[in-house]
């Protein structure tokens, strides 16, 4: 175990002003605290903070770092508290130490909701000072390299954890080294025999080709050379994970591989890297698509480089990085090679910049992902955002976007603004009008085509790759949602005091909240319209001398002055208009009733099995959480809804001639047993300009055959011509609507 005074020359050797006294203090506090607690290997613990701060010392971190690490399982897992540390070691380190601590005593019921609930924390502390990252990545680091002394179920837990979360962060704040060496511990601890199979043949090629490597070496070494260029040539070989995913996602075997072997060129400035590239590409042939320019654009994780694929001296594939001494600083430590300190107060207290992108993505992101989502969507959020690869696309303005690969003009549209995902309709790459399902590529242009009148569609949830769409499209969609319940439990309450007469005042609802269990008026309205609180419930919390009082019974149905009048068994009155003209529409708008366009419309609408269209009599059923379900008036479902009078409501159709949308109706047909028939009955509802939806078989007999069809259709008139069509094919014996 490394000694107090061990771990002060540590530091000492990259920063001589070191605060010894600080680090002597963490150092006994720490080991006090610790006790005799001991590992599941058997060593005291209080050698893995020992160790994480060692790792740290590795990346030239600062004294106050180092003492964050020594303290950092403290609160957690001793008597520490915060306060004690506050006042041992100053305000600054004491919240550091608390945002590596995880959460307890949480009351969720999953370990994932927990796991998402203790990354949250862990996001946001490190969203306000980014030592908390190095911090923990160091404390993984060493965790996956003590992994074996674990149950194995454990370990396979913590690598998968590692393998979706901390590797990919590392690798987004551009410590590659990092992300490498937790890779390489996760991979071998989940998939063994795949690990053990790749690193064999690695091993295995690695010999066979060390004088090819070696002499490739020197032929870059001489080109250089012959101009007078300063360059160290190194060669690397992929990591067993690396070359594992790309078999895995191209399905390529070993053999097929052609980039296994690469080539690092380290120069002294930006001119030299671009002097390298020309001697190389004057040199030999440059493998098409096979070149990367991160200098010009950096990627998101600040990562700055200049990739290339050749055809070397042995006419052999050669994949060469060129990059300054101070590219490779930041390509192999990342966030932590941008390092700097600023005085306060007596001491030098550490500041990592916040002006770099990686950390400005972190931040961005981490706002993005905290506005309000279950723990579940959080954690999946999360994951979506840490994966690397990446396609640069650009807005019309020429402003740079950097989006995971596989994404989609929707993607794109939510990462330049969420207003601008919100109400996008359409899109155009380089120019072109093209779908929104559309994979971007490197250097598109994209346009983005918006209406205010848009919502996002729930689908596009699965459409996109980005965490930050899905959770804009899911909070899009959830207050999509509400309003649409909360617009139909507000005609519900203006109904139903109407009825009782009473005046409908939503400032009465909010004085009686507390009766209602409500936060607010909108979860009011919506309960209502979802069907969780009924509208008597309402009037009787706002006027407690509310009695229901109801019709007496009379018959089930008649015909009043070209109105369609029911009562249903509790004897409730219901008044349904047929199709009617525009001015006996503006005239019926008075009457109540709630207007139904359509289920595209602003109210949460459905259609009865055997559908409705405009023109037909219908009424509307409240289904508790689903809104309203529209029934034709002579649906003899309706009969289940009788002894429940509170589910009833009076609805009319308000059809703007404007509107194109086709509505639901289900037709029998008795077709003639041959051969085509059913090609025949597809053709005349295809000219008549109706839609399918879906098909059954029903009875087949030797010489007729029935089928039931679901079909789309603009209105009862519509329809009735459907029928008469089907009824005069001779492949069709007889047509009918169901329940018509």
């Amino acid at each position: 175990m490394m000694r107090q005074y061990e771990l002060v020359e540590r530091v000492q050797r990259y920063k001589p002003d070191v605060n010894e006294a600080l680090l002597n203090k963490a150092y006994v506090y720490a080991m006090q605290k610790h006790g005799h607690q001991r590992r599941a290997s058997g060593d005291p613990y209080f050698s893995h903070p020992l160790e994480v701060a060692g790792i740290l010392t590795d990346m030239h971190l600062d004294e106050a770092t180092i003492a964050v690490a020594l303290l950092h399982d403290t609160i957690e897992d001793t008597s520490a508290t915060r306060q004690e540390i506050d006042e041992l070691f100053g305000p600054d380190i004491g919240k550091l130490v608390e945002g590596l601590t995880k959460l307890k005593k949480l009351d969720l019921v999953s370990k994932k909701a927990e796991q998402a609930e203790n990354l949250r924390k862990l996001l946001l502390a490190i969203s306000d000072d980014i030592r908390v990252l190095l911090v923990k990545l160091a404390d993984r680091i060493h965790n996956m390299r003590t992994l074996e002394h674990m149950r194995a179920d454990k370990r396979v837990r913590i690598a998968e954890e590692t393998m979706d979360i901390y590797a990919p962060l590392a690798g987004r704040m551009g410590m590659q080294s990092v992300r490498e060496e937790l890779e390489d511990f996760a991979f071998r601890t989940i998939n063994p025999d795949a690990y053990r199979t790749v690193t064999a043949r690695l091993a295995e090629m690695t010999e066979r080709n060390r004088t090819v490597i070696q002499e490739i070496e020197a032929t870059l070494s001489e080109l250089f050379g012959k101009h007078g260029l300063k360059a160290g040539v190194k060669g690397r070989q992929k990591k067993p994970w690396s070359v594992f995913r790309k078999m895995e996602a191209k399905a390529l075997s070993f053999e097929q591989l052609s980039d296994i072997f690469g080539f690092r060129v380290v120069v002294d400035t930006v001119d030299d890297c671009y002097r390298a590239l020309g001697y190389v590409h004057t040199s030999w042939s440059m493998v098409p698509g096979r070149f990367k320019d991160y200098i010009s654009t950096p990627k998101q994780n600040d990562y700055r480089s200049i990739h290339t694929t050749i055809v070397g001296p042995s006419r052999q594939r050669i994949e060469l990085q060129i990059r300054t001494a101070a590219m490779n600083d930041v390509a192999e430590y990342g966030i932590a090679a941008h390092a700097i300190y600023k005085d306060k107060g007596s001491s030098a207290a550490p500041a990592l910049s916040k002006d770099t992108n990686a950390y400005g993505w972190l931040r961005r992101t981490i706002e993005q992902l905290s506005e309000g989502d279950n723990p579940e969507e959080f954690l999946e959020n999360t994951k979506l955002e840490l994966f690397q690869d990446q396609v640069f696309c650009f807005t019309p303005k020429g402003m740079l976007i950097a989006l995971p690969r596989g994404a989609t003009p929707i993607d794109f549209a939510y990462a330049v603004h969420t207003n601008v995902g919100n109400t996008c309709v359409g899109a155009k790459v380089n120019g072109r009008i093209m779908p929104l399902m559309t994979e971007l590529k490197n250097g598109d242009e994209v346009e983005i085509i918006r209406s205010d009148a848009q919502v996002p569609p729930a689908a596009w949830e699965h459409m996109v790759v980005t965490g930050k769409a899905r959770a804009a499209i899911r909070r899009a969609t959830r207050i999509a949602v509400r309003k649409q319940y909360s617009g139909l439990g507000s005609r519900i309450l203006e109904r139903a005091f109407s009825r009782a007469g009473r005046t409908f005042d939503k400032e009465r609802i909010k004085a009686v909240l507390h009766r209602l269990a409500r936060k607010d008026i909108e979860d009011v309205l919506a309960a209502v319209g979802r069907g969780e609180l009924a509208s008597t419930d309402v009037l009787r919390a706002v006027f407690p001398d509310y009695k229901e009082e109801r019709i007496g019974p009379q018959p089930p149905r008649q015909r009043e002055e070209g109105w369609f009048n029911m009562r249903n068994a509790a004897g409730m009155l219901f008044r349904i208009p047929g199709r009617s003209t525009k001015k006996e529409k503006a005239d019926e708008r008075s009457d109540g009733a709630v207007p139904i366009r359509g289920a595209r419309g602003d109210l949460p609408v459905r259609f009865a099995p055997e559908g409705a269209v405009p023109g037909d009599r219908i009424v509307g059923i409240i289904q508790p959480g689903h809104g309203i379900t529209i029934y034709p008036i002579q649906s003899p479902s309706l009969t289940a809804f009788d002894d429940q009078p509170e589910r009833w409501i009076d609805v009319r159709w308000d059809i703007d001639e404007e509107m194109k949308e086709r509505f639901p109706a289900r037709i029998n047909v008795t077709a003639i047993n041959a051969p085509g028939s059913l090609a025949e009955i597809a053709q005349v509802i295809a000219s008549n300009d109706a839609n399918i939806h879906s098909l059954s078989m029903g009875r087949t007999a030797p010489d007729f055959s029935e089928m039931t069809f679901d079909l789309e259709v603009w209105h009862l008139k519509h329809l009735n011509q459907l029928l008469s069509e089907l009824k005069n094919s001779p492949a069709v014996s007889d047509a009918r609507r169901v329940n018509g």
